[in-house]
């Protein structure tokens, strides 16, 4: 896990530019900062980095890494760089590391683009090909790595975060106000459902993308690879065995490193099934890390310890403080270059800043299993219109009723035919969307869109949950939040071989027992303990903003409603009236927590 930036152009760049972006990028890297000026004829090309030894420690993969006429920099890890290596070898390559680095670029000069199918990791990087006289850009199948780029009058600029951009470039970006009235009153699911990011003309890589820029300014793009939903004759049984060693073999590749890696642990199945495979099954020495909310609402204690006990590891646990949390938010706000996308990922730097006083340098997270096997409750409703005219139906809706309908609170969800009476319902995803256009001094509304994958109403959902909603949220948080404080964060549920797998399962076998990801709690069954593995309630890494925020406090109050740019946009007498209210629902507790990060937003930008 590193930091990268560059530039490719007809423009020399300042040296102090150059230097004061390695300086913003030393959270990313703080073992080594280097950088390339290439001249390729009126072609100018720098490349910056700033490395996390993670990989063979040695200043010999430090990078920028030359190998012939080609240079590369690189943010991630190529998981299976020891299979691709070995096969290297018998082509005739030779090594001078032992790092994943070099063989990613070896891959390269051999199989040229095509060079990311036979890939199995995150990444992020650029190649400079001098043969070619041009730079090829990647990001990786999942998006787990971040890569932004502006285009403007003097060239190509990408990297890592947008500050490297706005340093780079020397520049400065406008807000994009369309972003700010998505994220206040659709929520955290609509910030992705097009290119745009919270400064105008700041774009993002997509997913599974290349990109190409060629010294006359040329560039081209083209998505290497397609999420496809394949369902095949399977048996449950050869289901769940599937899932089973496509995970344990998914974590045997995501512990690879030569520093310590350390585990977040909810209650929940995901983190509780990678702690215990981790033990159990490779003997690993586990440290977990576990957030601790007073709110019963989210508080998983008692799975927590019951998990640390059944596989004899060691657990810190990080209890939420309220004290400080303005100044903690501002801070991560300006290192994100955004607002925090709920309150979730804001406590989740919590547990970053834990790990990383403890010494770690690798965290594992359970990130994606909801989107692989069924884990919100909306999926409920979703299978049981697919299986509307199957004889499993009846019991499945006994099945909800007696064990969903007493847990769930969306007031859509509640009806568990919502699908099957009317299968483009999808109010629920903007929910109270309305009320909160209303605080805005110009009204915003956008409708909720969904990008059509596959014709299963279910399976859709989840990709589009997976690719377009809910996961790259995640993956945004987790990695800024993680290298806030140097930490490479991997998610072994994102695995090529384990989704091609998961999506070839029939729809009929996700849910049964009334249980969300039924497949993964059977798959783990001996490995996970059975008090977690057989819990329905669906709690995670959260809190209520009650547990961040004293809402109460005058001095609170008083700097909410104090003045600020954000009133140019947000009528402040709704904000005030909103404050009277001693019980927010979810949905206005969600809402707050957002426009408390615009505020500050906005004051730092």
């Amino acid at each position: 896990m590193c930091g990268i930036a560059g530039f490719i152009g007809k423009r020399e760049l300042a040296k102090k530019d150059i230097e004061q972006t390695l300086a913003l990028m030393q959270n990313r890297g703080p073992d080594n900062q280097a950088y390339l000026d290439i001249q390729d004829n009126d072609t100018r090309v720098y490349l910056l980095h700033s490395r996390l030894s993670i990989i063979d420690l040695e200043a010999r993969s430090n990078q920028p890494f030359t190998r012939d006429a080609l240079t590369v920099i690189f943010n991630g890890e190529i998981y299976n760089y020891l299979e691709l290596r070995a096969r290297l070898v018998t082509l005739g390559h030779e090594f001078i590391t032992q790092s994943d680095t070099e063989v990613l670029l070896a891959t390269y000069a051999e199989f040229g683009e095509e060079c990311v199918n036979y890939f199995e990791g995150m990444w992020a990087f650029a190649v400079y090909d001098r043969n070619r006289h041009c730079l090829f850009i990647s990001r990786d199948r999942f998006a787990e790595k971040p890569l932004y780029y502006v285009e403007d009058k003097d060239g190509f600029f990408f990297g890592s975060e947008i500050k490297f951009l706005r340093s780079l470039a020397n520049k400065t970006f406008a807000i994009n106000n369309n972003q700010v009235f998505r994220y206040l009153v659709n929520g955290y699911k609509s910030l992705y459902k097009g290119n745009e990011t919270f400064f105008c003309t700041v774009k993002e890589v997509p997913y599974a993308t290349n990109i190409v820029v060629t010294s006359s300014s040329e560039i081209s793009s083209k998505r290497y690879w397609a999420p496809s939903v394949r369902p095949r004759e399977m048996s449950r049984e050869e289901a769940v065995s599937g899932i089973r060693d496509k995970l344990i073999n998914s974590l045997r590749l995501r512990l690879r490193s030569d520093v310590p890696i350390a585990f977040c642990l909810s209650g929940g199945v995901d983190s509780g099934a990678l702690v215990s495979i981790a033990k159990k099954c490779f003997n690993t020495n586990v440290h977990s890390f576990s957030i601790v909310d007073p709110d019963e609402r989210y508080n998983e204690l008692d799975n927590i310890e019951t998990t640390v006990r059944d596989v004899g590891c060691r657990n810190t646990l990080i209890h939420l403080e309220k004290e400080t949390s303005i100044d903690n938010l501002r801070a991560l706000i300006k290192y994100h270059d955004s607002p925090i996308s709920t309150i979730s990922y804001y406590i989740h730097s919590f547990l970053s800043r834990e790990i990383s006083k403890c010494g770690y340098k690798v965290v594992i997270s359970g990130t994606a299993a909801d989107e692989l096997f069924t884990g919100y409750y909306d999926h409920f409703s979703l299978h049981l219109y697919e299986i509307r005219r199957d004889w499993r139906f009846k019991t499945a809706l006994a099945d909800w009723q007696r064990y969903l309908a007493p847990i769930v609170r969306n007031p859509y969800l509640k009806n568990p035919l919502l699908y099957v009476e009317d299968p483009t319902v999808r109010e629920h995803h903007y929910l109270n969307r309305d009320v909160f256009s209303e605080f805005l001094i110009e009204p915003f509304f956008e409708e909720f869109t969904e990008n059509n994958f596959c014709d299963s109403l279910l399976r859709n959902s989840m990709l589009n949950e997976l690719f377009e909603e809910v996961v790259p949220v995640i993956l945004h948080e987790d990695d800024l939040n993680s290298m806030y404080y140097s930490l490479e964060n991997r998610s072994p549920f994102l695995d090529t071989e384990l989704f091609n797998f998961a999506y070839s399962i029939p729809t009929v076998h996700l849910i049964e027992h009334g249980y969300g990801k039924y497949l993964l709690r059977e798959a783990m069954n001996g490995l996970l303990n059975d008090k977690v593995r057989l819990d329905r309630q669906k709690k995670g890494f959260n809190a209520s903003v009650e547990s961040v925020f004293d809402l109460g406090s005058a001095d609170f109050r008083h700097w909410l409603l104090d003045d600020s740019p954000i009133y140019r946009l947000v009528s402040k007498s709704r904000i005030e009236n909103l404050l009277k209210d001693n019980a927010l629902p979810n949905s206005y507790s969600k809402f707050l927590f957002n426009f408390i990060n615009s505020k500050l937003f906005f004051e730092l930008y």
